[in-house]
């Protein structure tokens, strides 16, 4: 089992499968709403205590002692709701930076029951199309903003990738696109590997570059089995900056040949570039690259899952079983939440006020089970490995609503 140890580096982390219906939401937002007695988890306080977490009017009223100083539980008052969260986890709602809305029949609502309230739709679509994200966003239960591709149509759905004709980046119409809805477009999206982009990974990334800079919005790559070097790749990335499935394997992963992290790559972190898990199901993550690079101290920043429909039945499932995979590999159950919570929050500008239970804060929280027991867990070249805990979702609050 691998010791974690926290890096000093620290600006961006410290300070702060069927069917499916779409959940009902419980409680009116005006009343009073208790969550009592569980091991709350806020790594932006620095808060692990058993303690009730009080909601008024959609906001985070107060975290109380569970009991009085006699010892005796404390009594709310009269017809406030109550969630019991005695021998549960309770976390500020948690945040997915990169998952897949494919279509009005898997809407990232379906996430909200994982107790994930607010999510990224990680360059479904591009500028020709990105009028369908923005709709099932629009209609999504929980929070939902969006990743525009840079290549004008998106991920191609017959597989093909998007970017082998480097005609695709148009910049002008996804200037435009940004431009016309950037409530809703909060970054670019560019998947770079070699079966997407052929040798044109670098100049699309330029591309993408032309349209982030002016509209002031990060960029995330999806890098891994490129054409360029990672480190070329680096250069073009500025603060901010994000890069997804960081425990891909070779080709051109975050390691040299002899399986040292690239100093290329800790200096890119040192300047502010974020390194995200993109979990996903193809060529993203191994145990193997997880287990080296933690051992020399290259956590992730983010932790997210790249689901979409196949993937909720298969080596991803949901965000809490993400998480469990890295308790797994020796991260403490703080550091995952961080990395689900505050350092996701931090990610995206948009969603800098939310991953927190900060007094005055919009009131998401997430109540989760952490159970003991032979838990299987999956990478993505089907390595299999049993764990003796995981997270499964126990209630969600979104906005000062219990959903369910």
């Amino acid at each position: 089992m691998i010791k974690c140890r926290e890096m000093n580096r620290r600006k961006f982390l410290q300070a702060g499968a069927a069917s499916f219906v779409l959940p009902s939401i419980a409680g009116a937002a005006s009343g009073e709403l208790v969550i009592k007695g569980g091991r709350v988890i806020d790594p932006s306080q620095r808060i692990d205590k058993v303690a009730d977490v009080l909601i008024r009017g959609g906001k985070i009223a107060g975290i109380r002692e569970s009991v009085d100083a006699k010892g005796a539980e404390i009594v709310d008052a009269k017809g406030a709701q109550i969630i019991d969260a005695r021998g549960k986890i309770v976390t500020p709602g948690l945040i997915d930076i990169h998952l897949h809305i494919v279509d009005k029949e898997s809407p990232p609502g379906r996430s909200l029951m994982d107790g994930v309230t607010s999510v990224i739709d990680g360059g479904s679509r591009g500028a020709d199309n990105i009028n369908e994200s923005l709709s099932i966003a629009a209609a999504a239960p929980n929070r939902c903003r969006v990743l525009i591709n840079i290549a004008h149509l998106g991920i191609n759905p017959g597989g093909m990738g998007e970017l082998l004709s480097i005609d695709a980046a148009d910049v002008q119409a996804c200037r435009k696109a940004v431009e016309k809805h950037r409530d809703q477009i909060v970054g670019i999206k560019a998947r770079l590997s070699e079966n997407v982009a052929g040798n044109h990974d670098a100049e699309a990334l330029r591309r993408a570059r032309l349209v982030a800079d002016p509209m002031k919005i990060p960029i995330m790559i999806h890098m891994g089995q490129t054409v360029a070097p990672l480190k070329d790749l680096l250069q073009l990335l500025r603060a901010g900056d994000i890069v997804t499935h960081l425990y891909a394997p070779p080709p051109h992963g975050i390691m040299d040949d002899s399986g040292r992290i690239l100093p290329e790559v800790r200096e890119a972190r040192r300047r502010g570039v974020l390194f995200d898990v993109g979990n996903g199901r193809l060529a993203h993550i191994t145990w193997e690259i997880a287990e080296r690079a933690m051992a020399q101290d290259f956590l992730p920043d983010t932790i997210s899952t790249d689901v979409n429909g196949t993937s909720r039945t298969e080596q991803v499932f949901d965000l809490p079983n993400v998480m469990s995979k890295f308790l797994l590999l020796g991260m403490s159950l703080d550091q995952v939440i961080a990395r689900t919570t505050m350092n996701s929050a931090k990610a995206i500008p948009e969603y800098k006020a939310f991953g927190t239970l900060r007094t005055g804060a919009v009131a998401d929280v997430s109540v989760l089970d952490l159970r003991q027991g032979q838990f299987e867990f999956v990478d993505n070249i089907g390595g299999k490995r049993i764990g003796k805990q995981k997270l499964f979702p126990d209630a969600v609050v979104f906005g000062g609503r219990r959903a369910g």
